[in-house]
Protein backbone atom coordinates (compact mmCIF):
# COMPACT_ATOMS: atom_id res chain seq x y z
CA UNK A 1 0.00 0.00 0.00
CA UNK A 2 1.41 3.44 -0.94
CA UNK A 3 1.98 6.01 1.73
CA UNK A 4 -0.53 8.80 2.11
CA UNK A 5 1.07 11.58 0.54
CA UNK A 6 0.25 15.18 2.41
CA UNK A 7 0.81 18.93 1.90
CA UNK A 8 1.47 21.26 4.12
CA UNK A 9 0.51 25.07 3.86
CA UNK A 10 1.54 27.50 7.01
CA UNK A 11 3.12 30.65 6.71
CA UNK A 12 4.92 29.76 10.24
CA UNK A 13 7.76 28.03 10.19
CA UNK A 14 8.15 26.94 13.15
CA UNK A 15 4.61 26.27 13.34
CA UNK A 16 4.48 23.97 10.16
CA UNK A 17 7.60 22.48 11.04
CA UNK A 18 6.07 21.15 14.21
CA UNK A 19 2.77 19.65 12.13
CA UNK A 20 5.05 17.94 9.71
CA UNK A 21 7.16 16.32 12.46
CA UNK A 22 3.74 15.23 14.11
CA UNK A 23 1.99 13.89 10.70
CA UNK A 24 5.88 11.85 10.11
CA UNK A 25 5.56 10.27 13.61
CA UNK A 26 2.49 8.24 11.67
CA UNK A 27 3.60 5.24 10.33
CA UNK A 28 2.81 4.88 6.21
CA UNK A 29 2.54 9.14 6.14
CA UNK A 30 4.52 11.23 3.81
CA UNK A 31 4.35 15.08 3.70
CA UNK A 32 5.02 15.38 -0.21
CA UNK A 33 5.32 19.14 0.23
CA UNK A 34 5.45 22.19 2.37
CA UNK A 35 4.15 25.73 1.34
CA UNK A 36 4.26 29.08 3.25
CA UNK A 37 1.44 31.16 1.80
CA UNK A 38 -2.15 29.90 0.45
CA UNK A 39 -1.04 30.65 -3.43
CA UNK A 40 2.16 28.45 -3.06
CA UNK A 41 -0.58 25.89 -2.02
CA UNK A 42 -2.84 26.19 -4.57
CA UNK A 43 0.05 25.56 -6.88
CA UNK A 44 2.19 22.67 -5.31
CA UNK A 45 -1.69 20.68 -4.54
CA UNK A 46 -1.69 21.22 -8.41
CA UNK A 47 1.40 19.87 -9.23
CA UNK A 48 1.93 17.35 -6.84
CA UNK A 49 -1.69 15.76 -6.75
CA UNK A 50 -1.18 14.74 -2.65
CA UNK A 51 -3.45 12.91 -0.96
CA UNK A 52 -4.58 15.34 1.64
CA UNK A 53 -4.29 19.49 1.87
CA UNK A 54 -3.73 20.77 5.47
CA UNK A 55 -4.47 24.91 5.36
CA UNK A 56 -3.44 27.64 8.10
CA UNK A 57 -6.47 29.77 7.50
CA UNK A 58 -3.97 32.84 8.07
CA UNK A 59 -2.14 32.73 5.57
CA UNK A 60 -1.05 35.76 3.57
CA UNK A 61 -1.24 36.70 -0.02
CA UNK A 62 -4.04 34.04 -0.43
CA UNK A 63 -5.90 32.53 2.77
CA UNK A 64 -6.59 29.11 3.71
CA UNK A 65 -10.49 29.23 2.74
CA UNK A 66 -9.43 30.76 -0.55
CA UNK A 67 -7.06 28.61 -1.16
CA UNK A 68 -9.52 25.53 -0.37
CA UNK A 69 -11.84 26.72 -2.55
CA UNK A 70 -9.22 27.05 -5.70
CA UNK A 71 -7.53 23.51 -4.93
CA UNK A 72 -10.93 21.72 -4.74
CA UNK A 73 -12.06 23.78 -8.44
CA UNK A 74 -9.00 22.35 -10.30
CA UNK A 75 -9.82 18.98 -8.32
CA UNK A 76 -13.37 18.85 -6.84
CA UNK A 77 -12.18 15.20 -5.16
CA UNK A 78 -9.40 16.83 -3.37
CA UNK A 79 -9.35 16.38 0.39
CA UNK A 80 -9.17 19.70 2.64
CA UNK A 81 -8.47 19.92 6.27
CA UNK A 82 -8.70 23.89 7.42
CA UNK A 83 -6.12 24.51 10.78
CA UNK A 84 -7.75 27.55 12.73
CA UNK A 85 -7.43 29.26 15.84
CA UNK A 86 -11.03 30.06 16.46
CA UNK A 87 -14.07 28.04 15.94
CA UNK A 88 -16.73 30.96 15.79
CA UNK A 89 -19.62 30.59 14.16
CA UNK A 90 -19.11 32.33 11.24
CA UNK A 91 -15.46 30.64 10.54
CA UNK A 92 -17.01 27.52 10.56
CA UNK A 93 -19.84 28.65 8.26
CA UNK A 94 -16.93 29.79 5.79
CA UNK A 95 -15.09 26.32 6.24
CA UNK A 96 -18.03 24.67 5.33
CA UNK A 97 -18.98 26.92 2.38
CA UNK A 98 -15.24 26.44 0.82
CA UNK A 99 -15.95 22.46 0.70
CA UNK A 100 -13.31 21.45 3.49
CA UNK A 101 -13.56 17.64 4.76
CA UNK A 102 -11.86 18.79 8.06
CA UNK A 103 -11.25 21.53 10.56
CA UNK A 104 -8.90 21.11 13.47
CA UNK A 105 -8.25 23.84 16.22
CA UNK A 106 -4.44 25.15 16.04
CA UNK A 107 -4.89 24.46 20.03
CA UNK A 108 -5.69 21.20 19.83
CA UNK A 109 -3.62 19.90 17.01
CA UNK A 110 -1.49 17.73 19.34
CA UNK A 111 -4.58 16.42 20.21
CA UNK A 112 -6.97 16.10 17.01
CA UNK A 113 -4.52 16.59 13.94
CA UNK A 114 -3.44 12.81 13.26
CA UNK A 115 -7.01 12.13 14.08
CA UNK A 116 -8.63 13.95 11.61
CA UNK A 117 -6.13 13.20 8.50
CA UNK A 118 -6.79 9.47 9.90
CA UNK A 119 -10.59 10.18 9.02
CA UNK A 120 -9.79 11.97 5.79
CA UNK A 121 -8.13 9.09 5.32
CA UNK A 122 -10.85 6.70 5.44
CA UNK A 123 -13.11 9.33 3.25
CA UNK A 124 -15.00 10.39 6.61
CA UNK A 125 -15.04 14.22 7.68
CA UNK A 126 -13.70 15.36 11.29
CA UNK A 127 -15.20 18.41 13.02
CA UNK A 128 -15.29 18.51 16.40
CA UNK A 129 -17.67 17.75 19.01
CA UNK A 130 -18.77 21.46 19.46
CA UNK A 131 -18.53 22.08 15.78
CA UNK A 132 -21.08 19.33 14.45
CA UNK A 133 -23.56 20.28 17.32
CA UNK A 134 -23.10 23.32 15.80
CA UNK A 135 -23.84 22.18 12.21
CA UNK A 136 -26.42 19.52 13.41
CA UNK A 137 -28.66 22.28 15.63
CA UNK A 138 -28.42 24.32 12.30
CA UNK A 139 -29.89 21.59 10.26
CA UNK A 140 -32.87 20.91 13.00
CA UNK A 141 -33.31 24.66 13.15
CA UNK A 142 -33.67 24.95 9.21
CA UNK A 143 -30.73 27.43 8.80
CA UNK A 144 -28.58 25.32 6.71
CA UNK A 145 -29.91 26.21 3.34
CA UNK A 146 -30.03 30.14 4.36
CA UNK A 147 -26.05 29.88 5.19
CA UNK A 148 -25.01 27.99 2.47
CA UNK A 149 -26.11 30.67 0.32
CA UNK A 150 -22.56 32.26 0.32
CA UNK A 151 -21.05 35.44 1.82
CA UNK A 152 -22.13 39.36 -0.16
CA UNK A 153 -18.16 38.84 -1.36
CA UNK A 154 -17.51 36.62 -4.25
CA UNK A 155 -14.10 34.76 -3.56
CA UNK A 156 -12.28 36.86 -6.26
CA UNK A 157 -13.18 39.85 -4.55
CA UNK A 158 -12.48 38.59 -0.91
CA UNK A 159 -8.44 37.66 -2.43
CA UNK A 160 -8.69 41.64 -3.65
CA UNK A 161 -9.73 42.18 -0.24
CA UNK A 162 -7.34 40.54 1.14
CA UNK A 163 -4.39 41.88 -0.69
CA UNK A 164 -4.96 45.21 -0.43
CA UNK A 165 -6.02 44.58 3.93
CA UNK A 166 -2.36 43.49 3.64
CA UNK A 167 -1.09 46.48 2.34
CA UNK A 168 -0.36 45.22 -1.22
CA UNK A 169 -1.02 48.19 -3.88
CA UNK A 170 -4.02 47.58 -6.89
CA UNK A 171 -0.31 46.92 -8.97
CA UNK A 172 1.04 43.94 -6.46
CA UNK A 173 -2.05 42.83 -6.51
CA UNK A 174 -2.83 42.74 -9.69
CA UNK A 175 0.20 40.81 -10.47
CA UNK A 176 0.05 38.49 -7.76
CA UNK A 177 -3.51 37.43 -8.74
CA UNK A 178 -2.64 37.92 -12.79
CA UNK A 179 -5.13 40.00 -13.61
CA UNK A 180 -5.09 43.40 -15.03
CA UNK A 181 -4.63 46.50 -13.09
CA UNK A 182 -8.08 48.45 -14.50
CA UNK A 183 -9.58 44.72 -13.55
CA UNK A 184 -8.19 44.91 -9.89
CA UNK A 185 -9.48 48.48 -9.79
CA UNK A 186 -13.00 47.52 -11.04
CA UNK A 187 -13.21 44.73 -8.58
CA UNK A 188 -12.35 47.05 -5.78
CA UNK A 189 -14.45 49.62 -6.50
CA UNK A 190 -17.71 46.92 -6.72
CA UNK A 191 -16.42 45.41 -3.33
CA UNK A 192 -16.16 49.00 -1.71
CA UNK A 193 -19.66 49.45 -3.05
CA UNK A 194 -21.61 46.49 -2.07
CA UNK A 195 -20.22 46.86 1.41
CA UNK A 196 -20.58 50.38 1.49
CA UNK A 197 -16.89 51.01 2.52
CA UNK A 198 -15.36 54.50 1.57
CA UNK A 199 -11.98 53.92 2.43
CA UNK A 200 -8.77 51.77 3.11
CA UNK A 201 -9.10 51.74 6.35
CA UNK A 202 -12.39 51.17 6.54
CA UNK A 203 -11.24 48.02 4.29
CA UNK A 204 -8.86 46.81 6.50
CA UNK A 205 -11.68 46.83 9.17
CA UNK A 206 -14.13 44.53 7.35
CA UNK A 207 -10.92 42.03 6.47
CA UNK A 208 -10.28 41.90 9.80
CA UNK A 209 -13.75 41.33 11.83
CA UNK A 210 -14.66 38.93 8.81
CA UNK A 211 -11.45 36.84 9.52
CA UNK A 212 -10.17 37.65 5.75
CA UNK A 213 -7.00 38.42 7.20
CA UNK A 214 -5.47 38.02 11.06
CA UNK A 215 -3.88 40.75 13.06
CA UNK A 216 -0.68 39.24 15.00
CA UNK A 217 0.81 41.04 17.46
CA UNK A 218 4.00 40.78 18.14
CA UNK A 219 6.86 42.27 20.46
CA UNK A 220 7.60 45.94 20.56
CA UNK A 221 10.85 46.72 18.67
CA UNK A 222 13.22 48.44 20.85
CA UNK A 223 15.23 51.80 20.04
Amino acid sequence: MSALRILVADNHEIVRRGICALLKSHAGWDVCAEAADGREAVEKAKQLDPDVVILDIGMPNVNGLTAARQILQNDPQQKILILTITDSEQIVREVLQAGAHGFVLKSDAARDLLTAVEALENNRTFFTHRVSEMILERYLNGEAQKELTGPAVSPREREIVQLLAEGKSTKEAAFILELSIKTVETHRSNVMRKLGIHSVSELVLYAVRNNIVQVQIGPTASH
